[in-house]
């Protein structure tokens, strides 16, 4: 620029200029693609509203069919601790077979089996058992149904064992007790919608801020602009910055109306940190996905490639970033590998803020990993963009 007479304010101007209007140009570009701009209105929108309303990890409503071979008075005061909201009675059965049919063919997820004589054994301080089968096809809701019907009869039990040490005593209980008090930090009410929709919309911004730019360097070689673009006084910088920009700009304003018109209204998740300090994180995690999707791009030659590549990239890391899973509980060669997905930090960033109200204090060393990572990923994707073009 210098060469052409520019000093150096007028060619900062002129060079911030023109990155101006190539961004304008992604924007009404991106604006004129409706299809696309219908998916990302539903994906931060009515996606993340399902998400968090429709999807249960919990025991909930679990099917429970009865086989009472006693019919006494602890046998229905048994029966009537499976209650709701975790299990939902669907009856009693004649024979325990009628019961192992309806868990064979999926309508009842468990099947109490109460022997004869259950009551008369508790009177006469005999040992007695009850019989519980679950289907555990789920496996997860199958083996929370058991840790709840295990604790469920656990605590008739003991409840049977003190009001018999009380009136052993005469009315008084003097055996000692353990008693445990919990105490739930960052989310009191386990209010299982919080994980389920900010998680969602986790995966919504790392798939866009990676899919959008990348989509828009397809879509130039698609239409055979690069390289009248590349004649055009802006640079490559330009041309790619651009893109990054505009999408991480449509990422940020779309995240915005995700926490507060759904999240925040419906599901009543807070913000507990600073929510600029969020959008600013957001801004740079989309930077690092922007970078690594701009270099798929590179090696792609049409949109359905990159949506190839997008499904080789995002899922793994959708599914092993920590978003849903303990990062904990994976194996440690998995650990390893994820210390280079921007996702695993921004998890990190996300819960921080939002949950936990933590600031750069606590979350540096996240941010330095997800700055590292951009830089590193957008300098990957430039030098594959000069090459293409030697």
């Amino acid at each position: 620029m210098k060469g052409n007479g520019l000093g150096g304010s007028e060619a900062v101007r002129v060079w911030a200029l023109r990155l101006f209007v190539m961004t304008r140009k992604e924007l009404l570009q991106l604006g004129r693609d409706v299809p696309l701009l219908l998916f990302l209105i539903y994906s931060f929108s009515l996606s993340v509203y399902i998400s968090g309303a429709g999807m249960m990890m919990q025991l909930n409503n679990a099917g429970l069919v009865v086989h009472d071979g006693d019919r006494s008075e602890s046998s229905r005061e048994l029966i009537h601790r499976f209650h709701e909201p975790y299990f939902r009675f669907d009856g009693e059965v004649h024979d325990p077979r009628m019961g192992l049919e309806r868990l064979d063919r999926g309508t009842s997820m468990l099947l109490l089996d109460i022997p004869p004589r259950f009551h008369e054994a508790i009177m006469a301080r005999e040992p007695v058992s009850v019989q519980l089968q679950v289907d555990t096809t789920n496996a997860p809701q199958g083996l929370s149904a058991a840790s709840y019907a295990a604790r469920v009869v656990g605590e008739f039990s003991f409840d049977l064992t003190s009001s018999r040490l009380i009136g052993a005593s005469g009315g008084r209980m003097d055996v000692p007790i353990v008693e445990s008090a919990h105490r739930v930090w960052y989310n009191p009410n386990q209010d299982e919608t919080w994980l389920q929709s900010i998680a969602h919309l986790l995966r919504m911004i790392t798939l866009f801020a990676f899919l959008l730019p990348a989509a828009a360097l397809v879509r130039e070689k698609e239409h055979g602009t690069v390289e009248q673009l590349l004649v055009a006084p802006v640079t490559p910088l330009q041309i790619m910055l651009s893109k990054v920009l505009a999408m991480t700009l449509v990422v940020l304003v779309s995240t915005m109306g995700a926490v507060a018109i759904i999240l925040k209204p419906v599901f009543g998740v807070p913000v507990k940190g600073s929510f600029a300090l969020f959008l600013i994180l957001t801004a740079l995690y989309s930077f690092t996905m922007a970078g690594l999707g701009l270099f798929a791009a590179t090696v792609t030659r049409n949109q359905a490639q990159i949506g190839m590549v997008s499904l080789l990239v995002i899922a793994p890391m959708l599914l092993l970033s920590g978003i849903t899973t303990p990062f904990e509980a994976m194996p440690s060669w998995v650990q390893s590998l994820m210390a280079l997905s921007p996702l695993r930090y921004f998890v990190d960033v996300t819960y921080g803020i939002l949950l936990k109200g933590v600031g750069v204090d606590v979350l540096w060393d996240s941010i330095l990993a997800m700055v590292l990572l951009g830089g590193m990923l957008f300098g990957l994707g430039m030098w594959r963009f000069h090459r293409q073009f030697e």
